[in-house]
Formats: structure tokens, C-alpha cells, sequence
């Protein structure tokens, strides 16, 4: 699993960071891509990455401020001439996404080679498949605004090869029947069970990706236990705390609150505002939030993170 920074400024675009959107890419069990918000020139920083837009099957925006959707309509667009002309594509946003789309397709005289099949967001399981499950809950926002919780479903163990050999059980066929759990007959009489045979099985990953909003009880909720929390950090310093809330946005140390009460094991802080461009300026957001959680960073556009599987404990 790896998800790369498109954007994370906050607002408007600046010379260093675009405006926001997030690639999830399944390296795993499926090798699809999934777009969380799609900010103007998205699809220009997809030319910075090995990401193909024909592999990104489905979006999730969070909300509908200009920020996080004015890259959608040329995405959409330009998607039909780089590999997704055969491949539907899933759209989940808030209620009136779907006429944002609609509108400006049609207007544009756009027309698009597959497929769009468009969902408007609602709290509670979102989808799900053999490898994953997504869950919605509303934060607070000027605007209905959402987060997102993706649970990775666990793996199976690895097959213990070396105890089978040991027990006198040569490699053929029945190893894959092994490593299915099933209970095998072999050629000396004896019957193995399989699931004998099976390491400790791979705890799948959890990821909690939120829209903008200020400190918030579901944002906990969504962000309980994960492997990787992505939070908006608006405000730097903790005394504009007020402010962040009547503009629904969060400080540094608000979202490191929620971390640390979450239990996160890793923090990253993004659609910062660009307000905050030097060094100094950016090392102020660190401060404010490592006083409660260590393990933490800043998002900066085109970072990748790779979320590797763990065995369980």
C-alpha cells in the first residue's frame, strides 16, 4: 500500500504545494489506485508520479469547496485518452457532487470512453470487497464534510515450509491445499491439518484520511488504532484554536490530540495554509503537535508513504 501527496496546501495553490489530493495505491490482493479529493492541476501532479489514471478506479471527495474538486472536471476528461477508456470509474462526494460533475461535462461539451458510476456519501460502510472496507462519518466543516476509515482486511500466514519438510511432507500439489487451511491426505496414510501448517496471520492495515475539519469526537472515532492518520493541520499555533473552529479547520496540535487519543502510529499533518512557507514558519507546526505525539511528519506535494504489512502481534 502507498499513498502519495498530490497536493497539500490549503485554500490556493502556492509555488511549493498544490491544493489537495491523495493517491491510495493497492500493491496488494489488487492493484487498483483510489483518489481522495481531486484539487485544480491533480492531474498535472500525476504526471510527476508513475501513477496511471487509468488504474485509478475510484474517488472519494470529502467535501465540496473548491479546494478539493475544482481538478475533477479534467481529470474526468483526460482520463478517456490515458488507459481508463475501458475501466468504470466510482465517485463518492457529498450531496450536490453529482451535479458539479453532471454540469460541467455538460456545459464543456465534455464527453467521457466509460463508464462513471456516482454515490452520494452517506455515514456507515461505504464499500467493501475481498481486500478492504471503507467507512464514512461527518466531521465538522463550514460545509458537509467527510472523513474516511479504510480497514485492510488480514492475509493469511505464510505456509511454514521448513516444518512440513521436517515432518517428512515433500513439496507437490497438496502444499497449496496446505496453505488453504485444508485437512490433506498423504500417500503414507497420515492426514495433516493445514491450518497446523500456517504462520500468523498478517494484520491487514488501516488507514484514516480526513477532510477538513476542526477537532472533532468522529474524527477519533475514525482514527482509532491506525497505522496512519492523515489530519489537516490549517493553523499552526494552538492560540488560534478559536479561529480554527469558526473557519472549521484544525490547529497542529489539535490534530495531534486526536492522534494521541486514537492511539495513532503515525501522524502526518497536510492542507497547510500558505501562510506558513519558510522553514521556520513549517518547523513552528512541528512543535506544536510533537508535544503530543512523537511519531509524526509534514506533508510535502509528491511524498510517498509505503504502509507494509505487519505480522500480528
Amino acid at each position: 500500500m502507498k499513498l502519495t501527496f498530490l497536493g497539500t496546501g490549503a485554500g490556493l495553490p502556492s509555488k511549493s504545494r498544490n491544493v489537495s489530493s491523495l493517491a491510495l495505491q493497492w500493491t496488494e490482493g489488487m492493484f487498483d489506485t483510489w483518489l481522495f479529493d481531486c484539487g485544480e492541476a491533480t492531474q498535472i501532479q500525476l504526471l510527476h508520479t508513475p501513477i496511471k489514471p487509468g488504474r485509478i478506479t475510484k474517488i472519494f471527495i470529502s467535501h465540496l469547496h473548491g479546494d478539493h474538486i475544482f481538478g475533477l472536471p479534467g481529470f474526468l476528461s483526460s482520463r478517456s485518452f490515458q488507459g481508463g477508456e475501458a475501466t468504470p470509474l466510482e465517485i463518492y462526494g457529498p450531496e450536490g457532487i453529482a451535479a458539479y460533475i453532471e454540469t460541467s461535462l455538460q456545459i464543456s461539451e465534455t464527453k467521457v470512453a466509460y463508464p462513471i458510476i456516482i454515490h452520494d456519501l452517506t455515514q456507515g460502510i461505504l464499500f467493501e470487497n475481498d481486500v478492504a472496507i471503507v467507512e464514512a462519518k461527518s466531521l465538522q466543516h463550514t460545509i458537509p464534510s467527510y472523513g474516511f476509515r479504510i480497514v485492510e482486511k488480514d492475509k493469511p500466514g505464510a505456509l511454514l515450509v521448513d516444518r512440513l519438510v521436517e515432518d517428512g511432507v515433500q513439496p507437490g500439489p497438496h502444499y497449496q491445499q496446505i496453505k488453504d487451511g485444508q485437512q490433506v491426505a498423504l500417500p503414507d496414510g497420515r492426514v495433516l491439518n493445514g491450518k497446523e501448517y500456517i504462520g500468523e496471520a498478517k494484520k491487514g492495515r488501516v488507514v484514516t484520511i480526513l477532510g477538513d475539519t476542526s477537532y472533532c469526537e468522529a474524527a477519533i472515532e475514525l482514527a482509532e488504532d491506525a497505522d496512519l492518520l492523515i489530519h489537516e493541520a490549517t493553523y499552526a499555533e494552538a492560540d488560534k484554536a478559536e479561529q480554527a473552529k469558526d473557519y472549521g479547520h484544525s490547529t497542529a496540535l489539535q490534530a495531534a490530540e486526536v492522534a494521541h487519543k486514537a492511539r495513532v502510529r503515525q501522524l502526518v499533518l497536510t492542507h497547510l495554509s500558505s501562510r506558513y512557507q519558510d522553514e521556520d514558519e513549517l518547523h513552528s507546526l512541528l512543535l506544536d503537535a510533537r508535544n503530543l505525539h512523537e511519531n509524526m511528519l509534514l506533508a510535502s506535494d509528491l511524498l510517498t508513504i509505503e504502509l507494509r504489512l505487519s505480522e500480528k502481534d
